[in-house]
């Protein structure tokens, strides 16, 4: 991960994630692809975790505007956590172990075991959770292909619609519409910074409370057989 991260940064890609008018740029010297690029750099910014993925998200509401926009986002997006996901399910835990921190996997260790959808789908809609990390941890889970795309393209929506419309407000000077909706983002994601702990204690009890019910229905059909 570190050589890869080492690689865009030689070749100049690594700061189109960081600086809009430089990704703006990027894109639009190549216009005739301009779709393909920003779809395959929404996809790279969630296999490259470290990458920030607020910037592309950002430009894609200022260059395709609020529908097509998202639809771009959510298709880069989805591919990407697909593809994330299918890396950690085929390499296992040496590949989570060289991607993520060792504290951040044991925090989500409840997650990944078994299947843990609802919890999941939280940790995805909410904002300040790493959910590019998620998508390889959930590889080594036992979640289906199809519960995961479910979980990680509904969840990640609510985040890609936000950041879409700041685009096209932007784009289009409606200044007041932009500081409403940062306003608005930075006061929930400040709530949720806050009361994370308290969240993620929340999210753990369900998970116990869902154990405890799929022991005491396994005990019950093993009577029956009995």
């Amino acid at each position: 991960m570190a050589l890869i991260l080492y690689v865009l940064y030689a070749l100049g890609l690594l700061n189109l994630f960081t600086d809009r008018h430089r990704l703006l740029k990027f894109i639009e010297d190549h216009k005739t692809y301009a779709v393909i690029i920003f779809i395959g750099l929404q996809v790279l910014q969630v296999v490259i975790a470290p990458i920030p993925g607020e910037v592309t998200g950002f430009v894609g509401g200022m260059l395709f505007g609020t529908f097509w926009g998202i639809a771009y986002s959510t298709i880069g997006l989805t591919l990407g956590s697909w593809g994330a996901f299918g890396l950690g399910r085929l390499v296992g835990r040496p590949l989570i172990e060289a991607v993520v921190d060792t504290e951040t996997i044991k925090r989500y260790d409840y997650v990944m075991k078994h299947k843990g959808l609802f919890l999941a789908f939280l940790l995805f809609i909410l904002p300040g959770f790493p959910k590019d990390y998620l998508c390889y941890m959930l590889g080594l889970g036992h979640m289906g292909n199809a519960a995961f795309l479910f979980v990680s393209t509904v969840g990640r929506l609510l985040g890609t619609t936000l950041l879409t419309l700041g685009g096209v407000f932007f784009r289009k000077a409606d200044y007041r519409a932009l500081f409403t909706l940062i306003g608005l983002s930075i006061f929930f994601i400040l709530i949720t910074m806050v009361y994370r702990q308290n969240i993620e204690r929340w999210l753990r009890k369900i998970r116990a409370i869902q154990r405890l019910k799929s022991r005491s229905e396994t005990s019950k059909m093993s009577k029956k057989r009995d």
